[in-house]
C-alpha cells in the first residue's frame, strides 16, 4: 500500500479533527484512530473513488462512536453562561471566538458546516460522508450558519425573528 495519498489530506483530517472535538491532544488521536482504521480497512477502499470523502467518512464514525462511549458531560444552561458566548468587541480575539462559538453548535450541525466550508466537499459528498440526505444537509447547514451569526453577533436566539401569530 502506497502511503502517499493518505498523508496528503492529514492537514485537512487535523483541522476537522480539531474542530470537531475542541482539543489538539483530542484531535490528534483522532486523526491518528482514522488513520489506523483506513490502513487496517484499505481493501474496502474502491480505486477511483474519493479517498477524502472515505477518510472523513471514517473519521465521522470514529468520533460519533467515541461520543456514545463518553458520559455525557453536566451541562449549564445556556441563559446561565449567554455573557460568556458573545464575541468579544476587539477583532484581535475573532479566531478563539470563532473556534469557541463553533464548539456550542450541535455535534450534527458542526459537522456539516465544516465540512461544507472548511473542507469545501459539496452537499453531495457531505451526505454521503454522514450518511444522511442532501436535503438534510442543506437544512443543518442553514441551522448552523445561523446560530453561529447568532453566537458571534452575541444575539439572542429570538432578537431578529418576528413573533409568533395565532391566525384564524
Amino acid at each position: 500500500m502506497d502511503s502517499q495519498p493518505l498523508i496528503e489530506h492529514i492537514p485537512s483530517l487535523r483541522r476537522y479533527a480539531r474542530v470537531l472535538t475542541g482539543d489538539a491532544w483530542a484531535a490528534d488521536d483522532l486523526v491518528q484512530d482514522t488513520l489506523e482504521r483506513a490502513c487496517s480497512k484499505w481493501r474496502l477502499w474502491t480505486v477511483g473513488s474519493d479517498l477524502r470523502a472515505w477518510l472523513f467518512t471514517i473519521m465521522h464514525n470514529l468520533f460519533a462512536s467515541q461520543m456514545r462511549r463518553t458520559p455525557p458531560r453536566a451541562t449549564v444552561p445556556l441563559e446561565d453562561v449567554s455573557n460568556e458566548l458573545r464575541a468579544v468587541e476587539s477583532g484581535r480575539d475573532h479566531g478563539i471566538d470563532l473556534q469557541r462559538c463553533l464548539l456550542q453548535l450541535p455535534e450534527e450541525q458542526r459537522a456539516v458546516l465544516l465540512l461544507v466550508t472548511l473542507e469545501d466537499l459539496s452537499y453531495a459528498e457531505v451526505a454521503k460522508v454522514l450518511g444522511i440526505p442532501a436535503g438534510t444537509v442543506m437544512s443543518r447547514l442553514s441551522r448552523a450558519r445561523a446560530r453561529l451569526h447568532e453566537l458571534m453577533e452575541g444575539t439572542a436566539a429570538t432578537a431578529n425573528r418576528p413573533g409568533l401569530r395565532r391566525l384564524k
